[in-house]
């Protein structure tokens, strides 16, 4: 029988939350950034009476874990822990960059391509920086090829010109268009369905046994450093960042 998910992402500019029931399926993609935080609980209890579900029917709580949005994480991380800790329902963390693989996976099924081998994904950071990590699929599984990390551009462009990419998704494609080294790789700059993508990925994780108490919910932060000083910025110069 299907399992009842809850899953939600606010770690980019886009809100995505998902529900799926024995009754059906139900995703939502809305403008996050700075609404997130207000919209996103009203929005879980819409889908919820629509799909005729309490949350304490809930099975697990899927959340994006990150890289991604300093408060963005933790809003939705805080959120699956709420919930999680109201009625003693386990969590779900979910690779936020896993989602924009996952979903350029499924645009690129529309053109015929089976999806095995490996995807690349780049999310632009700001201050000249990249959220990057590489995954590969087989036999309808996602494996980590690459963690996810915060990179330079330089070295990214290096990473890649040793090793050239076949398959590019995520913003960071129109946001440095110019200056890295696509070498003739697909690239998918946008995403289609982020929340449909985000509940593919909790129902996998739910059925591999990946669940948390919701206690040990944490975001994953890639960036101490989230700003330029006056002095980097007059200098053009990248803040130096420390990853952990």
């Amino acid at each position: 029988m299907t399992a009842r998910l809850l899953a939600l992402d606010t770690s980019t500019d886009l809100l995505a939350v998902a529900l799926c029931t024995p009754a059906g399926r139900w995703c939502r993609n809305e403008a996050g950034g700075a609404q997130a935080s207000s919209r996103l609980l009203p929005l879980v209890l819409q889908l919820l009476a629509q799909a005729g579900t309490a949350p304490a029917q809930l099975q697990a709580i899927a959340f994006g874990q990150g890289p991604g949005a300093f408060t963005g994480l933790r809003t939705a991380c805080a959120a699956a822990q709420g919930l999680g800790f109201a009625h003693g329902t386990p969590v779900l963390a979910i690779d936020s960059l896993l989602l924009v693989a996952e979903d350029a996976r499924a645009q690129a099924a529309g053109a015929g391509d089976d999806g095995d081998g490996l995807w690349w994904v780049a999310m632009d950071a700001r201050m000249d920086e990249v959220y990057a990590a590489a995954y590969r699929r087989a036999r309808g599984a996602w494996h980590e090829a690459t963690a996810p990390r915060l990179w330079t551009l330089p070295a990214l462009a290096a990473t890649w010109q040793a090793a050239p990419p076949t398959r590019v998704a995520g913003s960071a494609v129109d946001a440095f268009a110019e200056r890295l080294p696509w070498q003739g790789a697909a690239r998918w700059p946008r995403q289609q369905d982020r929340a449909a993508a985000l509940l593919r990925l909790a129902e996998a994780a739910w059925a591999e046994g990946r669940t948390l108490a919701a206690a040990d919910a944490l975001p994953l932060y890639l960036r101490d450093k989230v700003a330029l000083t006056t002095a980097e910025r007059q200098a053009g110069a990248p803040a130096a960042t420390a990853a952990r």
